[in-house]
């Protein structure tokens, strides 16, 4: 690492990216990491706004240390079921799956963006959509389910609008600047997905 807050790789210190396919919808691509990520996610900061929605207290706008970028970087690239979601050709956050159990055909669905700015723009459908079509469709799931904040309005009307049904609460889950918060369970089924996909047909192709 370098003080003037770029971020470099030793030899033996850059990671192994686990390959993984591209997913794309017009000018959001879903892909595989790629060293200049790093220096894009420095780029960025810790928003209050956008960590309060991952259950995070933060008061006040932080920079991300080089040190974090480049565990956050070395993080993405051994999951082959993460993408980095780039918009009109820059990082804009990751989404992807995690908790895969392969006999249940069934996993857990995440995503983040990095900047207030992306966000009520469709780039987190748009991606949910992809994700939902790669793990249905070629990954022959049967369940995709996800926790998101109750207070997160944003990202349940989202969900909502990529085809995920409440399933329940969980009370009292997170403490977030001192006050309990509440976390929704919601999920997707193939067929419940499978009922949606023709009309999602033009924004996914």
């Amino acid at each position: 690492m370098t003080d003037n807050n770029k971020t470099e790789f030793s030899p033996t210190s850059e990671p192994e990216i686990q390959p993984r396919t591209t997913l794309q919808k017009g000018a959001i691509v879903l892909r595989a990491p790629r060293p200049t990520d790093l220096q894009e996610r420095l780029n960025y900061h810790k928003y209050p706004e956008i960590y309060r929605m991952y259950g995070v207290s933060l008061q006040q706008e932080e920079p991300v240390t080089p040190e974090a970028a480049l565990e956050w970087y070395r993080w993405i690239s051994r999951e082959s079921l993460r993408w980095i979601i780039e918009a009109d050709g820059k990082l804009a956050g990751v989404a992807g799956l995690h908790s895969l159990n392969k006999e249940d055909r069934r996993a857990r669905f995440a995503i983040g963006l990095n900047h207030p700015d992306l966000l009520g723009r469709g780039i987190g459908t748009t991606a949910t959509r992809l994700v939902l079509r790669h793990a249905f469709e070629e990954m022959g799931l049967h369940r995709v389910d996800l926790r998101v904040l109750a207070y997160n309005k944003r990202a349940i009307a989202s969900y909502r609008k990529c085809g995920f049904v409440q399933e329940g609460v969980e009370r009292d889950s997170a403490l977030v600047n001192g006050k309990w918060e509440d976390d929704l369970m919601m999920s997707i089924l193939e067929d419940e997905y499978r009922g949606l996909a023709k009309s999602w047909q033009t924004e996914v192709e």
